[in-house]
């Protein structure tokens, strides 16, 4: 179990830390080749921060654990609203004011539901994958469009000052690339390795595992550029990161998985796990958008709301395991 453990915990901390590397570097090697910085925003730094997820469920599907695939895409939907938005809205209150937040928000509940259509199956098919993957490209298209007409973005705008005052080279900003890409990969295997273990050790699904332990540590970068976020007073740029990697994980994460290698799904992810994501999804309208003239914002009791519903989700999972005890 110790190795398991340790595997685990290094796993993470190599993960976020390797993201962190790999989206500065990207974004530094983007700007000195011209990249418009519109795209560096979207593009280049939405890959990025979900990044982790993609290549842990990756790796996930090919070693033949697709529930850590799939319990780290859902798993890193329900902690992205109800943690990272909770944490960040207790910390400063999160305004919705954004006309493209809201067109987002929609959107995300469409994808969501559409999911939930997919999965009613009990089985991600290869059909299954290719239909998210190709909402997902044309989401991307469409999004880089507005983006373009919009002429600015301001999650476009940070990254180009960050990567401009990076003062990396272009050669240590392409070194800084392929490392961080590098050890992504080396990192995600070794926390995959010890996911599975510790599922086999306390009879658990790689499910639970993925939706618990590596939903958590994959999310992580999210919740980091989120808090900063919310302390500078940007506020699109924290809901927008969050809503974004919603899309991201829904469509991309789960639809590479499933390529990769087509799975059943347990009938508990539709009752509980799609539940709970729905219904966080829905809760924004109600709590992120303004009413009788009330600007909309995610105020701190609302996002301890949030918070609240997410241990007690965890709970469901963690009590169990603590009082069965491994193997």
């Amino acid at each position: 179990m110790g190795m398991a453990v340790v595997a685990v915990i290094a796993g993470l901390i190599l993960l976020v830390w390797s993201a962190d590397r790999f989206v500065s570097g990207a974004a530094a090697t983007a700007t000195y080749f011209g990249m418009p910085p519109l795209l560096i925003g979207m593009v280049v730094v939405g890959f990025g921060t979900s990044a982790p997820e993609m290549v842990v469920s990756a790796l996930a599907a090919v070693q033949g654990s697709p529930g850590i695939a799939l319990g780290n895409a859902y798993g890193s939907n329900i902690a992205n609203i109800a943690l990272i938005l909770g944490i960040t809205a207790l910390i400063s209150p999160v305004m919705v004011h954004s006309a493209v937040l809201k067109k987002e928000l929609p959107i995300l509940t469409l994808i969501t539901a559409g999911s939930v259509w997919l999965v009613a199956d009990l089985m991600i098919s290869l059909s299954d994958a290719m239909i998210l993957l190709g909402v997902f490209a044309v989401l991307m298209g469409w999004t880089i469009v507005q983006g373009i007409r919009r002429k600015t973005d301001p999650l476009a705008e940070q990254m180009e000052v960050r990567a401009m005052d990076s003062g990396l080279s272009i050669r240590r900003a392409v070194f800084r690339l392929i490392l961080g890409l590098v050890l992504l990969i080396l990192s995600s295997r070794i926390l995959v390795w010890g996911a599975v273990e510790l599922a086999r050790m306390f009879h658990v699904s790689d499910m639970i595992i993925g939706l618990t332990i590596v939903a958590v540590g994959t999310s992580l970068p999210e919740l980091a550029s989120s808090i900063i976020a919310a302390r500078r007073n940007e506020h699109d740029i924290a809901l927008g990161n969050v809503l974004g990697s919603n899309l991201f994980n829904t469509l991309a994460v789960v639809g590479i998985a499933g390529v990769i290698h087509p799975f059943g799904v347990d009938p508990s992810v539709l009752y509980r796990d799609m539940a709970v994501m729905g219904g966080l999804t829905l809760s924004l309208f109600i709590i992120g958008y303004g009413f009788r003239g009330r600007p909309g914002r995610i105020n701190r009791l609302e996002g301890a709301g949030l918070l609240a519903v997410y241990l007690g989700y965890t709970a469901f999972f963690v009590i169990p395991l603590l009082t069965a005890g491994p193997s």
